[in-house]
């Protein structure tokens, strides 16, 4: 299935401002999404027995930069029966402040995969999923303060609980 049929299937579906832009180039060509959507974008191409993107293989949380304010979630997606992959981008701007996190829709409900993987992207990008039934940190203690993979990380202590951090 081609990137073109995709588009077409999604845009049949919720009409043209689903799609806010797309990455035709590179060795995984991208749509972008309308971000408040993508639980049923995903939804879509998981049910429609054209597209059958039946295995989330990634889902990761991206911080764009402290120039940019933005953040975002791309998701991997494949289609098993037929040998097919895309890749979904969503994205917002985002004040950096803690106590504002960055917020999208969780997939947990669409993909179970979703689950751990959304935790992984709150706990190391600061990136909220609303309606996730568990969110809390799945690598570092629970007491971890920041996250670890924004751009504007610093490790406050070299050492955490007796740990040397480097």
């Amino acid at each position: 299935m081609s990137l073109e049929e995709i588009k077409t299937i999604l845009i049949h579906k919720f009409g043209e401002g689903i799609i806010v832009g797309e990455e035709p180039e590179g060795l995984q060509p991208a749509l972008l999404i309308d971000p408040d959507r993508i639980v049923e974008v995903c939804r879509e191409l998981k049910d429609n027995p054209k597209a059958y993107f039946d295995f989330l293989s990634c889902l990761s949380g991206v911080d764009y930069g402290t120039g940019l304010n933005r953040f975002g979630v791309v998701y991997h997606l494949a289609s098993i029966p037929y040998q097919t992959r895309l890749t979904l981008k969503i994205s917002r701007e985002n004040s950096r402040d803690e106590n504002d996190l960055p917020s999208f829709p969780s997939i947990s409900n669409v993909y179970h995969a979703a689950d751990w993987h959304e935790r992984e992207a709150y706990e190391m990008t600061g990136i909220f999923f609303e309606g996730h039934p568990d969110l809390r940190r799945l690598l570092l203690p629970d007491d971890w303060e920041g996250f670890p993979l924004r751009k504007d990380y610093t490790t406050v202590d070299k050492y955490y609980k007796g740990i040397k951090i480097d």
